[in-house]
């Protein structure tokens, strides 16, 4: 696998800002005022939402804020594909990312690792160019972990046969060593707020029993929904295999939360947490 050139941001100075003073700030302020529930166990992974940081920044840091005491040197992002249609994942084999706050290097062990596992994972041309369900987790982490090296996995496919064979080549991959894994998702989109609220109260009740084939259910019969859905059932099938057994929602709000206008149409994020039991205390 040979070093490319380094993949450049898409949506600093829009998504979050583009100053790394101002965006060092506004991420702390996040994690400053964030303040979610204890974790019981070893923490294995975390569910963050990719919406732009006014949005969904202050949802986003109470997941992040429990690597504080709980700190990883290597991630593993499940993304959401919004543009690039493709089957199975994709892994960028760029030479890292790049954000206002540095340049992110690459896991080159686990990726090989990955392509090696699963034909189903691939690096597809094109696949990252314009995507934001991943980089926007970057930031957050380069700031509580300062550094650390990542396995950036976008799925084009989210079906749940796919979403089974991504988690069975993650997990492969992960056993033995120490990966934090994060899967990305918004939830519900563009429903008034009391209809949204409702369908994420399925979707988060799922993610607190820690139950991925009743999730999978409700997503196929569209008694909830989200972006991200296929991240977040391939994460909780990795964890699953490798010995996570509960899950925990850490906060959940929506847009006519934080603009305060709930009068129109809103989108629902939610942070939460996996984890195994064994080892750890407040997460």
């Amino acid at each position: 696998m040979s070093a490319e050139k380094i993949r450049e941001s898409v949506i600093a100075g829009s998504w979050y800002p583009d100053d790394p003073r101002v965006l060092k700030k506004e991420i702390s302020g996040y994690l400053d005022r964030a303040n979610p529930p204890a974790v019981a166990g070893e923490l294995v992974g975390l569910v963050s939402p990719h919406a732009g940081y006014r949005y969904s920044g202050g949802v986003a840091a109470h997941a992040y804020k429990l690597l504080a005491e709980n700190p990883f040197d290597r991630v593993l992002i499940l993304a959401p594909s919004h543009r690039a249609r493709f089957a199975g994942a994709s892994i960028c084999t760029a030479g890292g990312y790049r954000t206002p706050l540095g340049v992110v290097e690459l896991d080159r062990e686990i990726i090989t690792a990955l392509f090696e596992h699963s034909s189903l994972i691939q690096s597809v041309p094109g696949a990252d160019e314009f995507e934001h369900s991943l980089e926007i987790q970057l930031p957050f982490l380069q700031i509580v972990l300062s550094r650390f090296s990542l396995v950036p996995v976008i799925m084009g496919d989210q079906s749940y046969a796919t979403c089974r064979r991504v988690a069975e080549a993650v997990a492969g991959v992960c056993e033995g060593r120490r990966v934090l894994l994060v899967a990305s998702t918004d939830l519900s989109h563009y429903y008034p707020y009391e209809e949204a609220k409702r369908l994420d109260s399925i979707f988060i009740r799922r993610i607190d029993a820690f139950d991925p084939d009743g999730l999978a259910d409700d997503i196929e019969q569209r008694r909830c929904e989200a972006c991200g859905a296929g991240p977040v059932l391939a994460l909780m099938l990795a964890a699953k295999l490798l010995g996570a057994d509960s899950a925990k929602v850490l906060h959940y709000a929506n847009s006519g939360d934080v603009t305060g206008n709930r009068s129109g149409e809103v989108v629902g994020y939610a942070a939460a947490a996996v984890s195994r039991a064994g080892q750890g205390g407040k997460s």
